[in-house]
Formats: C-alpha cells, sequence, structure tokens
C-alpha cells in the first residue's frame, strides 16, 4: 500500500475504505494463481484507456444496457465470464441492503446475460445482517464472510482499536493514525488473517467451479409465463422431458386463471 495521510476529514470511513482495499488485494492474490493455473484469465480492471494508457473500470453491460461494476471476474480464453467475484466490508449494518441488494441485481442481471457464468462469489466482511446474507444466498451468491468481531481481534494484535462507536470520531482518528504507522508487510500479514478461516473453502469453491473436467448436464429447467397485462408465473422442472410434458398439457384458461395466487396476507 502506498503511504496514506494521517490526517483526514472522516478517519472511520478512510480507515473502512483501507481495510476493505487491503481485502479486496488479498482475495485477487488467492483466486488469480487459481484461475490461471486452470488455464483462466483473472481480470480486476478493463481496458486500457486510449487517451491515458491507463485502466479503466471493470464494467459488464446486460442485455438492457446497464453497466455493473465488477470487482474480479474469472474468464476462459475466449474472454468469456465463468465466476464473478465481489469483495464488500461495511461497519454499519445499515448498509446491509444497498450493497447487498447491489450485489444481486447485477449478478443476477449479468448472469442471465452471459451463460457462461458458472458462480457468483461475496467476500464480506464487517457487520452482515442474517436477512441480508439469506437474500444473498437466494440469489444463488456463494458467501465467504469475515465478521466483524475478527476484524477487532486482528487489527487489536496491530495496536489498532477498531471497536469505537459511530460517533466516537476521536477514537476513530486514533485508529487511524495508527494504521498509518504500520508497514507493507503488517498490511500483508492483517489481509491474510483476514482471509485465513475463509481462504480453505474459497480455493475450493473456485478450484471446483473452473474443473473443466466436470461433464456438463441439466439440473434444472426454468419456464416463465408472462401475459399481456405484466402477470409473470415460474415454473421449475427437474427434467427436460417434465418441462416437454407440462407445455404439451399447457391449459391457458387454468394457468392464467389470477384467483389461485397468492394474496399479500394469507386469510384468517
Amino acid at each position: 500500500m502506498s503511504e496514506a495521510p494521517k490526517f483526514v476529514a472522516n478517519p472511520g470511513s478512510t480507515l473502512g475504505e483501507a481495510l476493505g482495499a487491503l481485502i479486496e488485494s488479498e482475495v485477487n492474490r488467492l483466486a488469480r494463481p487459481i484461475a490461471e493455473d486452470n488455464g483462466c484469465v483473472y481480470i480486476t480492471a478493463g481496458r486500457p484507456n486510449p487517451r491515458t494508457g491507463h485502466p479503466t473500470k471493470l464494467l459488464l453491460k446486460d442485455t438492457s444496457g446497464n453497466e455493473f461494476n465488477i470487482d474480479a471476474v474469472i474468464a476462459n480464453q475466449r474472454m468469456q465470464p465463468l465466476v464473478l467475484i465481489e469483495s464488500k466490508y461495511i461497519r454499519y449494518k445499515k448498509h446491509n441492503r444497498d450493497k447487498g441488494s447491489w450485489i444481486c441485481t447485477a449478478h443476477y442481471s449479468l448472469r442471465r446475460t452471459f451463460p457462461t457464468i458458472r458462480k457468483s462469489v461475496a467476500v464480506l466482511a464487517g457487520s452482515w445482517s442474517s436477512s441480508s446474507k439469506a437474500m444473498l444466498n437466494s440469489f444463488d451468491v456463494s458467501l465467504f464472510e469475515v465478521g466483524f468481531a475478527e476484524v477487532i481481534r486482528v487489527l487489536a494484535n496491530y495496536g489498532i482499536d477498531f471497536a469505537w462507536e459511530e460517533k466516537d470520531r476521536d477514537r476513530a482518528m486514533q485508529a487511524w493514525q495508527n494504521w498509518t504507522q504500520l508497514d507493507n508487510h503488517q498490511y500483508q500479514e492483517i489481509a491474510q488473517l483476514l482471509l485465513a478461516a475463509v481462504e480453505p473453502e474459497l480455493r475450493q469453491s473456485l478450484t471446483a467451479s473452473l474443473n473443466p473436467d466436470v461433464p456438463r448436464q441439466v439440473q434444472a429447467i426454468e419456464l416463465t409465463i408472462e401475459t399481456n397485462l405484466g402477470e409473470s408465473s415460474l415454473y421449475t422442472f427437474n427434467t427436460i422431458e417434465a418441462a416437454i410434458e407440462f407445455l404439451e398439457s399447457f391449459d391457458a384458461d387454468t394457468l392464467l386463471n389470477d384467483t389461485t395466487g397468492p394474496a399479500l396476507w394469507a386469510a384468517d
């Protein structure tokens, strides 16, 4: 890490950003060789700006033209995305919904755009609520969590009190100043300690997803039926035969009967 200014306007936020960048860098350090060992490309930035030559943000565009800034992507040699990777640190649970919902929206939309994507990964550090993690899981995002208590414990070993309250600027400033006294070797140690508990599972998950020897087979089929009024019904099947049987016996009057759908509240 480059030397940081010791005095900043918002020390708590600045330290959080530095910690988040450190965790993201460690995730990249761990994941890159796994990708390359499996003949893939690890990407953390977009194409260089033709005018300046500097890397651009890694933006992936969905079929509607929406662009999403992804932290890292593992792609095959044809540059087709295989794995989407996010590293997110938050200190306060009030930010859970914003960052969690963004991951769900971005990854879901991109997976519908790029059929080669096999896995969505999110390394979550800090204070993540059970409801936000459940929401991410429901969108098929694989989670690897570094809890806030673990962040506090690791930083305390380096003389950094990270357990301040939200309005306690003095303790936040002292923590930031202590952080700036550390050297690059210590920053790397902190990153490795923070991810030590999730590293084996993260390695295994990525390796399994990139394994070229696993044969493809149909696992599920989803059919979406939409009406001219904007109503939508989703049907899921385990086999191709079951989906075909459903379509062959399709009864529009029965399936489009809006009296059978669930209500906001169950009847008393």
